[in-house]
């Protein structure tokens, strides 16, 4: 078991690069993970593990060997080399550093023929981002899909808010219209959640192969989307203001859908 117990350490100052900056994520294709759970998760996911990195103080060597059954290497770090790579102010004393998968859309696979599908476009903030993927995870959507992403899936924050779904999704990338053109090419309708020309959400049939799209709450969605949307969807406000945060939106529409499907 190797140890590492300063900061200095080579190795220490990369993985404090690929916490702080998306750009030596992408370019390694590596990123961390912090937390029990989130690492749990990840495995479950079939991500690759290199290496966990652990504070005894923290994180015993007994409760290790609950990872151990996986290969990958082990360090031993110090308090200092800890503190300097935890992000989260509530601590459990574990890090792991993980490879990124591909996120391409042409690697989607669905095991039923009516996937229900969440959509996202250009959403911006980590923490919408982690909502959207805990309310997809807890509904069981067939796939996630960020179109004109602009924050890396692997953003600290984003594993954090979503609490390690960002690993239990099937999620994938692409801009707005290579992913029209797969929903298209797959005959799954399109549900934009849009103020125009819009209907109420809970008057539509969402059992046929299904996308729910969202975009932010500043600009709402292109008009790309607008235009090859099957129907406009609308959820009915009843006070002073005409939106909502689109991960709330996005569990209102996405649990109809589910309703429908009878939770199957």
């Amino acid at each position: 078991m190797k140890e590492i117990t300063s900061i200095q350490n080579p190795l220490i100052k990369q993985l404090v690069q690929l916490k702080d900056k998306s750009r030596e994520r992408k370019k390694s294709g590596t990123f961390l993970i912090e937390g029990v759970r989130e690492i749990s998760l990840a495995l479950k996911g079939n991500y690759e593990l290199d290496s966990v990195l652990f504070y005894p103080e923290l994180f015993s060597k007994d409760q290790l060997e609950d990872l151990a059954t996986n290969r990958f290497n082990i360090i031993e770090i110090s308090k200092e080399v800890y503190e300097k790579l935890a992000y989260r102010d509530t601590t459990e004393g574990v890090l792991a550093i993980a490879k990124s998968k591909n996120h391409a859309i042409e690697d989607l696979k669905f095991s039923t023929e009516q996937p229900l599908i969440l959509i996202a476009e250009a959403p911006e903030k980590p923490g919408n981002i982690g909502a959207l993927l805990r309310t997809a995870d807890a509904a069981n959507v067939d796939a996630v899909i960020i179109a004109n992403p602009k924050t890396d899936l692997y953003n600290p924050n984003i594993i954090r808010s979503s609490v390690g779904c960002v690993f239990t999704n099937q999620i994938a990338t692409g801009n707005t219209a290579e992913i029209i053109s797969f929903l298209k090419a797959r005959n799954i309708d399109i549900y934009c959640a849009a103020l125009q020309a819009s209907v109420h959400y809970h008057t539509q049939d969402f059992t046929k192969p299904t996308a729910i799209v969202v975009g932010t709450e500043a600009s709402g969605l292109s008009d790309a989307w607008l235009e090859s949307s099957s129907q406009n969807i609308i959820i009915p406000m009843q006070g002073a203001i005409d939106s909502m945060n689109v991960s709330v939106a996005a569990g209102i529409l996405i649990f109809e859908a589910k309703r429908q499907r009878n939770f199957k």
